[in-house]
């Protein structure tokens, strides 16, 4: 096999060559049930026929001409989004990763505008943000971070889930200007905050004139059972990120902001060369219009309790279980011991599963799937945990 790529992936042993909905083919034929999504990505399944001749149609028009000149359907999807996530103004690029390195530059420019030498962003800690250099010194993993010091200063880590330590930063440190979380730390092993942590946290930003800033990135474009996963507590933020599912595989990420923050960036200040295109929006309208034309949100929260119901029932109260938990269709099963080998087990019995802080099987089925799928997928998973554990 040859060798021209960096090695920065331990692939697994297939290569997909087609898809239909939630189910993936490889190049010898076999067929496989995706619980995946391209990780959170494919919401609407594979080959979406919206998608497809939204794609096809565009990129017989225009592909790219560059944001020196207005795009109709960038101004277009801007409109919708912001809309749909009830904030102000948006600016388009090509991953949740950069995405979040906009909110990090708002949270910045939002400091120095009020005084602040050395503006300091508070974050989580097992959170994931990325692997730019700014985002991976924001996420709360060492083994993201480790070689690539030094780090960016600026960040300041609490535990995920816990206001007192949020407000004993307000109390100690002047110079923080933001808190960046997740609504559901979905790298980190599927955690779900206490009911109305976010609402407690929009609180103590107002508090202390933070911004609260939202990476919606995984939990958004319906994953959760609202198109984002902070409508579930109907909770304002100042600055939310969003990219993976917006695109169902076409790269675009989006950094939207309300009320002050929203003004920040003026010309100059930020940019990107490919960041909403017109192929990229044709995809991003695509997906959202169909997500709320065919109510896939409320549709995730559906399929998402009848699986959890149904885990629960088989393997709640076995003593191997940790945990089971989720909100919709982002769903983790944490074992007391580690799991990645069932990544491999899986594979091989045509189901594609991730297994994320060693120990939780993450599912993030597309939200299109069928009632027959789902139980088929949860029978999968349940025999391949008790197998797995019968082994020990």
């Amino acid at each position: 096999m040859s060798n021209s790529l960096m090695s920065t992936y331990a692939r697994l042993p297939v290569t997909f060559e087609k898809g239909s909905g939630c189910w993936l083919w490889d190049t010898n034929g076999n067929k496989y049930l995706d619980a995946v999504s391209g990780i959170a990505v494919c919401n609407l399944g594979h080959a979406h026929p919206a998608v497809t001749q939204a794609l096809c149609e565009q990129a017989g028009k225009l592909v790219h001409t560059a944001n020196l000149y207005g795009i109709a359907n960038q101004q277009a999807l801007g409109d919708k989004l912001t809309a749909a996530a009830g904030m102000d103004r948006v600016f388009f690029c090509n991953s949740g990763a950069e995405a979040n390195e906009a909110a990090i530059k708002l949270a910045r420019l939002y400091g120095h505008k009020k005084g602040i030498d050395t503006p300091t962003i508070v974050v989580m800690e097992n959170s994931f943000h990325g692997r730019t250099l700014a985002t991976l010194s924001a996420t709360g993993n060492r083994k993201v971070q480790a070689g690539f010091e030094p780090l960016v200063k600026g960040f300041l880590r609490v535990p995920y889930d816990d206001l007192e330590a949020v407000e004993n930063v307000g109390k100690h440190h002047p110079e923080v200007v933001a808190v960046l979380v997740e609504p559901l730390q979905g790298e980190g092993g599927v955690r779900v905050p206490q009911e109305k942590y976010l609402s407690a946290l929009r609180v103590l930003c107002d508090k202390h004139g933070w911004l609260l800033m939202l990476d919606e990135i995984q939990t958004g474009m319906g994953r959760t059972g609202r198109m984002f996963a902070h409508h579930h507590e109907e909770v304002s933020p100042d600055v939310m990120t969003v990219a993976k599912g917006l695109g169902n595989g076409m790269p675009i990420g989006a950094c939207m902001a309300s009320g002050e923050a929203a003004e920040l960036f003026q010309p100059g200040n930020h940019g990107s060369t490919f960041g909403g295109n017109p192929l990229a929006c044709a995809a991003g309208l695509a997906v959202l219009d169909t997500l709320q034309n065919e109510k896939l949100p409320e549709r995730a929260e559906e399929l998402g309790l009848r699986m959890v119901t149904a885990f629960e029932l088989a393997l709640g109260d076995q003593e191997y279980i940790t945990d089971i938990r989720g909100q919709g269709l982002l769903i983790g099963i944490e074992l007391d011991r580690p799991c990645g080998e069932l990544v491999s087990i899986a594979l091989e019995r045509g189901l594609l599963i991730n297994v994320t802080a060693g120990n939780t099987i993450r599912l993030l089925p597309p939200l299109v799937m069928s009632d027959e799928d789902a139980d088929h997928l949860v029978e999968g998973v349940i025999a391949l945990i008790t197998g797995f554990v019968a082994q020990d």
